[in-house]
């Protein structure tokens, strides 16, 4: 039975495709004996992981907002969900914005200079931009520790949030959770994340509660 066992996950590795460089999931959660994977570490299609007896694995899609807690076996990262053998699998459609989860600089900086374009044209009756959106009041920010994070709300007042991102704060060296820091934004308002030179606009959703959000519902990648 071993070898059959053995034989079958064999094959299904065989089968993975060559991996890719652009993330497709990020790793909520990780219990038990799971070689090579940690908390909040990326993973591309075509990863391998496997799960010893008793481990688990919750990963987050960037691009389907498909987040699956994964129970033992092998599991295959593909690009908008996993295939698994010899375990259990439990996923969920959560709200997530894809343009947050994959914001790059450019597009960052267009957004940036189109939500002040459509503040000055409010009265031309001109749409309002559609900005990258979290679902969470607690943002988790992917930035480069030793810079200065800071936070201005565009659409209304409220103080602006300022934050040096020393090592010692960064959560998996490479991200600032408000949460963690029990720092929080105001459900529906428009902000802009400077980080140096940079500009970055986001908005949060109208209906972002401070519940336990999952990480791909308010995670905005700035590098």
């Amino acid at each position: 039975m071993r070898s059959l066992i053995s034989a079958g996950v064999g094959a299904f590795c065989l089968a993975a495709p060559a991996l890719a460089e652009t993330p497709a999931a990020i790793v909520e959660d990780v219990q038990g004996k799971v070689d090579g994977i940690a908390f909040m570490d990326y993973v591309a299609p075509g990863k391998i992981i496997k799960l010893g007896p008793k481990a688990s694995i919750t990963l987050s899609y960037l691009k389907s907002c498909q987040r699956e807690t994964i129970s033992e076996g092998v599991v295959l990262v593909g690009a908008e969900q996993s295939t698994v053998q010899l375990g259990e699998v439990k996923r969920e459609k959560v709200p997530c914005d894809t343009n947050a989860a994959k914001l790059s600089e450019r597009e960052a900086n267009q957004s940036a200079a189109t939500t002040f374009r459509t503040m000055r044209s409010d009265v031309k009756g001109a749409p309002p931009a559609k900005l990258p959106t979290l679902y969470g009041v607690a943002p988790l920010i992917q930035a480069k520790s030793g810079s200065t994070l800071v936070i201005e709300r565009t659409d209304g007042k409220e103080p602006t949030i300022s934050v040096p991102l020393k090592s010692e704060i960064m959560v998996g060296g490479k991200f600032y959770d408000f949460a963690k820091a029990g720092k929080t934004l105001t459900p529906g308002g428009s902000y802009l994340a400077v980080l140096g030179a940079k500009r970055y606009a986001f908005q949060v959703d109208a209906s972002a509660t401070s519940s336990p959000t999952p990480i791909v519902g308010r995670l905005l990648r700035l590098e």
